[in-house]
């Protein structure tokens, strides 16, 4: 397989941008990023347990699952819209500026849902704002994740542009993390019927704090060189979410199916397996709580050393590689599940994390190397965020398997391999194409450098 590295700027067009500045602006863009992913992520872990007893009580046991995992699915439904707005609006105005308006989004409907009342106090009310607040939320989410890629690739040396790529990928096992340890506080602190009652809110009302902390990370960062050049050249596509569709059609199809396996195996692994987990498998909530967190703990380490690996293979090949290595051991683990050990669930976890991981830490540079700067902010978040939405089903369509299939043992792992399978086809698509260099690129020797680094 070969590398596809793509090139920003080169070294004589980055005045001014040390090493140092390189990684201050991606450490910034990985807080805001695990700031955003806590936000989102409460809601899942809310979603298992919470959501369907506080919010849909008259739809009874089934009903009130199917519809908790739909509002999952709803903030990923409108986040193709929220793409094509704020992608717009990142390659006319600017990195920078939709940054900021994407944690305002987050941090406020955050914070708002602490202050729902459930249906026994207003009815149906808390229901539907609730899920109104998921598709602001959604609508955020639309434009973070290619708005914090670009933010730490445009800035970065070429030579390491995998590495950086990868930082970004840290915000989700951070916020989940973070959105983990807050429930495993409450179970450990309150009982059930207070967390019922109104500790659930608490999780939820951190988010206006923690936007202080966003907004001003996000506000001390300056716009990327990329940026700055194309307004200097007068390259600014006026649709690029058009010129997506007609410029890079086929990069953006690979773009989507790379990113299904380390978007979906992170709904099945921390949505579907709560509600399976405790449901079906008889663990207990903080147990599967527990197995998650040491599951993320352990991808602060690898998502940077995926990330280096990247650097010097090329993105496309790690990301291959963690889906042909999920795909080996998706029976496996769920097989070893049914013996309801904590031992078993804790292993599970971090195998059925770090290969789905690897697939995850190579996405960025992947996908900021198909395409060309007037337009990369638009289809990056595009593609991610159709992907997004095809994967926010998998929690509730693995659900409605599993009761056809009387849940039996394989099917979770059917929904994985099929992933793997997806993500394993787009990556080698990528790594088959040429690097893409931007405007304003004159570094020959950097442009051949990285591409024999990668094809080592």
């Amino acid at each position: 397989m070969t590398s596809t590295p793509t090139l920003a700027v080169s070294e004589t067009d980055r005045p001014g941008i040390t090493p140092g500045t390189a990684r201050r602006v991606a450490i910034a863009s990985f807080v805001g990023t695990s700031l955003e992913s806590y936000d989102f992520y409460l809601y899942a872990y809310f979603a298992a347990f919470f959501v369907g007893p506080l919010f849909f009580a008259p739809l009874g046991a089934f009903g009130q699952v199917l519809t908790a995992f739909l509002a999952i699915a709803a903030g990923f439904v409108i986040r193709p819209v929220g793409a094509v707005i704020l992608g717009h609006l990142g390659d006319r105005i600017g990195r920078r500026p939709v940054l900021l308006m994407t944690i305002l989004l987050m941090g406020i409907s955050t914070g708002l849902v602490g202050l729902l009342p459930t249906y026994a106090a207003a009815g149906w009310f808390g229901g539907v704002a609730l899920i109104a607040l998921r598709l602001v939320q959604g609508l955020s989410l639309g434009g973070e994740w290619g708005g914090s890629i670009l933010l730490a690739t445009e800035y970065a040396n070429p030579k390491r542009r995998g590495f950086y790529a990868a930082l970004p990928q840290l915000g989700s096992p951070v916020g989940s993390i973070l959105s983990a340890v807050v429930f495993i506080v409450l179970t450990l602190t309150m009982s059930p019927a207070d967390i019922a009652s109104w500790g659930w809110r608490i999780p939820f009302l951190t988010a206006f704090p923690l936007l202080l902390v966003s907004l001003y990370l996000r506000w001390s960062i300056d716009e990327t060189p990329v940026f700055r050049k194309l307004v200097e050249t007068g390259r600014r596509d006026r649709f690029p979410v058009l010129d997506v569709f007609t410029k890079a059609p086929v990069a953006f199809v690979i773009a989507i199916g790379a990113a299904v396996l380390g978007i979906g195996s992170y709904s099945l692994m921390n949505t579907y397996m709560v509600d399976y987990g405790t449901a079906v498998l008889g663990f207990k909530f903080q147990d599967l709580l527990v197995a998650t967190t040491i599951g993320g703990l352990l991808q602060l380490v690898t998502i940077p050393l995926f990330g280096l690996w990247a650097a010097k293979i090329g993105s496309a090949r790690v990301v291959a590689i963690g889906a042909i290595g999920t795909l080996i051991v998706a029976f496996p683990m769920y097989f070893l599940l049914q013996s309801a050990s904590f031992g078993v669930l804790v292993g599970s976890m971090i195998i059925g994390g770090i290969l789905p991981t690897l697939s995850w830490a190579g996405l960025g540079g992947l996908m900021s190397d198909l395409f060309p700067g007037p337009i990369r902010y638009s289809a990056l978040s595009v593609a991610y965020s159709v992907a997004a939405l095809v994967t926010s089903f998998v929690p509730a369509l693995t659900f409605v398997f599993g009761q056809a299939v009387h849940n039996a043992w394989w099917h979770p792992g059917i929904v994985l391999a099929v992933m793997s399978v997806i993500t394993l086809v787009a990556a080698w698509a990528a790594a088959r194409r040429r690097p893409i260099v931007d405007e304003g690129t004159t570094d020959a020797q950097t442009v051949e450098a990285v591409e024999a680094s990668a094809a080592a």
